[in-house]
Formats: C-alpha cells, structure tokens, sequence
C-alpha cells in the first residue's frame, strides 16, 4: 500500500475478504502507528473509499458506536436499553454488550458488515468459527427464554437492507452508518433479510422475535 505517494505495510483489522473493496489505486486513509511502539506494520488500515463512499474496514469501531448510540438513545428498535458491561464472558466465548432495559437483561453481540451488493449488505461474507458459535450460543440463550440481540453494524451509507442466517428467537436489528474522516455514526435503521433457516431444511419454519 501507498501512503503518501511511498509504499507502506499496514494492519488491516478485519477478517472478511475485502474483494470488493481493496483493488489498485483506490483512496485510503491509515491511521499512524503510535510513536514509540514497537510493531511490524506502520499503522491500521481505516476507510476504503468505495463508488463515491467512504467504507470503515475496521472491525474494533463497531462496539464503540454501538454502545456510544445506545447511551445516546439514538438506535431505533432498541430504545431504552442501556449498556451495563463490555466484553462479557459466556462459557468460552465473550460477548459484546450486557444491556437493560425495565429490569429484562439482555446479551448483545455486534457484528461489522461491510460487504455491500446492488444495495443489500451481506453478513457474514468468510466463513466464520467464531461467528457462527457466538449464534449459536444466542439462539440457545433465546430458546431459553432468554434475551438476545445481534447488532449488524453496516460500516458505509450506501446499504438498504442485511441479509443473515438467524436462530430462532435472537432479536435482529441492522444499521447502516454515515462515514467520513472525521468520524463514523450510525446513520439509520434498515430490514433484516432472513436466510439460512430454509436453505438448511428447517421444518419449524421462519424465526419469532422477542419485541
């Protein structure tokens, strides 16, 4: 990668592929490494510009926003729910958030999308392990009769609907936000395409929601 016209190693922190975005000469922003420490690679890969758009690529922003907006009380479908803690540890695996809302406690994980086709965002677009035991941990949570949310923070503006694999019972809400240089902030809320649960031969036909 070119960073000011010289040629420069930098972190990508994301696992998703990425094709759509990273190609010869597009527009990137990174951000330094700090002064002082040592590392392998001269700083993180931020923002991709993509079609007239500014994409976030970096997965570790998705959480902030999230919890910052829901202090805030600004993610629509999850009004009144409040952070209580970050990073939960569930068995072996960590959640996101632990949220509240009039007593019920909820655990929350936070997916960042970035891959957007034709206008619809598509999570997850690698294979993921550790995704796709964090929903499976959920929908055994909600099947319970516990509370469970999944948050798919769509980093780029240009999306209008999610499409994702669900367990029964896990509350969905998708996001898209507004990006720039200067920062990234959910923008609005969009529907929720439900696959997987047809594909895989699923006789107790589409998933129920808690409200």
């Amino acid at each position: 990668m070119a960073v000011g016209g010289r040629p420069r190693c930098v972190h990508v922190p994301n696992t998703a592929r990425l094709q759509e975005l990273l190609h010869p000469g597009v527009a990137v922003r990174v951000r330094p490494a700090p002064p002082g420490v040592a590392r392998r690679t001269g700083g993180d890969l931020c923002l991709v510009r993509h079609a007239g758009t500014w994409v976030c690529v970096d997965n570790r922003v998705a959480v902030p926003v999230v919890g910052a907006a829901l202090g805030a009380g600004r993610v629509p479908g999850l009004s009144g729910w409040r952070v209580l803690r970050r990073k939960v540890p569930v068995g072996r695996h960590r959640f996101a958030l632990r949220l509240q809302r009039a007593g019920r406690r909820a655990l929350c994980e936070v997916k960042s999308v970035t891959l957007v086709q034709r206008g619809v965002a598509f999570f997850p677009d690698a294979p993921t392990a550790r995704g796709t035991a964090h929903m499976k941990t959920l929908g055994a949570r909600a099947r319970r009769g516990g509370a469970a949310v999944v948050c798919f923070l769509i980093q780029r503006a240009d999306a209008a609907a999610s499409q994702a694999a669900v367990f029964s019972g896990v509350l969905l809400r998708a996001y898209t936000c507004r990006v720039t240089p200067g920062g990234i902030a959910p923008l609005r809320r969009v529907p929720v395409r439900l696959g997987g649960w047809e594909r895989r031969g699923s006789r107790s036909g589409p998933p129920t929601f808690w409200p």
